[in-house]
């Protein structure tokens, strides 16, 4: 199931200007410089915005994604017919050989079950030339992300070109460790919709992280602090091994 946040033609609309300065996707095209990868895999691409600045500087990309409506925003942006857009997720590629792999933002946490995270692994690996990198974030559940997760924390107002003031705000509906739910919150000042979507996330911890990994047929060879969030969450690097 994909959340309405990705999966609602109107609330795509608005995502990149609510997310604006998202300045951990510069830190991700930094590493792929950093690595020399000439061919990334962008594993729930989303409305495409990190695949955009990628071959902006010269990379091959491939962006997958299970929400038709994101992927429809991705394809309208400059340079969006020099990547690859695949409709689906990592357990159903096409024969890929990429030197990189990226999950950004919460992509990680969306795969609930052992099953599906197990699976998902597998497909990145298999879509790696032998050496490729994995790099991805999730977030520490020691840190207890949630506790921030309300109205009085999160609200915003944004104007947003072509569509008007829209606000925005999430609140927590539910903790049962590890996995957490919550809602966010859109209104539409123009005609007073009110839209709203729900989101499950699962926390993984480092050791959980590293031995599924391992599992997977990769070895974690770094273990980064998060740009945007220092200290609450994790950056791994892993290679095919």
């Amino acid at each position: 199931m994909v959340d309405a946040l990705f999966g609602d033609r109107r609330l795509v609309g608005v995502y990149d200007a609510l997310e604006e300065g998202r300045g951990d996707l510069e830190v991700y095209v930094g590493m792929v410089g950093e690595f020399g990868a000439r061919s990334v895999l962008d594993v729930g691409c989303g409305t495409g915005e990190l695949a955009r600045l990628l071959v902006a500087a010269g990379v091959e990309v491939v962006g997958v994604d299970p929400a038709l409506a994101s992927l429809e925003v991705a394809r309208g942006k400059v340079g969006a017919e020099k990547v690859r857009w695949i409709h689906g997720d990592a357990t159903g590629l096409p024969p890929l050989q990429v030197e990189m792999a990226v999950m950004t933002g919460n992509v990680a946490q969306v795969f609930l079950t052992d099953e599906e995270w197990m699976a998902t692994l597998y497909g990145v690996r298999a879509a790696l030339v032998p050496g490729g990198r994995f790099v991805f974030e999730t977030r520490d559940p020691k840190r207890r992300a949630w506790l921030e997760w309300n109205r009085e924390a999160t609200y915003k107002r944004i104007d947003v070109p072509g569509v008007g003031h829209v606000e925005n705000w999430t609140d927590l509906l539910e903790v049962n460790e590890p996995f957490v739910t919550f809602r966010s919150t859109y209104v539409f000042e123009s005609d007073g919709a009110r839209m709203t979507s729900e989101s499950t996330l699962r926390f993984r911890s480092r050791a959980e992280v590293e031995e599924s990994l391992s599992e997977a047929g990769f070895a974690v060879t770094d273990i980064r602090d998060a740009p945007d969030r220092p200290g609450k969450e994790f950056v791994f690097v892993a290679e095919v091994a």
